[in-house]
This record gives C-alpha cells, structure tokens and sequence, in this order.
C-alpha cells in the first residue's frame, strides 16, 4: 500500500481526509522587536481532526 506522499497524483480530499484522520497540531510564536524593545508579539495553537476521533464517546450515542 503506498503512502500519500509516494503517489503522483493526490487530491486536496484525500489530503484533508488524511489530516483529518490523524490530526494536526501547529503551534508557533513571531515576535518583532526594534532595538530589543517588542513591538508585536503573535502566538498560534491550532489543533486540526475529525471530531469523532476526538470525542469518540458523543459519536457512539
């Protein structure tokens, strides 16, 4: 069975059923200073996946 990267030929829907499957963090932080002195800080935590791989017990209702 190949994996999704080895294929030639992938769709966005069978990458997002991917992502979705196995799910996603990102987590990351810019910050933009000037002589040491912070100017704007931005922080991101996004978490990505199919709700019933995360809350399994709701789906099972």
């Amino acid at each position: 069975m190949e994996s999704l990267t080895e294929q030639k030929n992938v769709t966005l829907l069978e990458i997002l059923d991917h992502v979705l499957d196995k799910g996603v963090v990102i987590k990351g932080e810019i910050i933009i200073s000037v002589a040491d002195v912070d100017l704007v800080y931005l922080g991101l935590q996004l978490v990505l996946a199919s709700v019933d791989k995360v809350m399994p017990e709701i789906w099972d209702e």
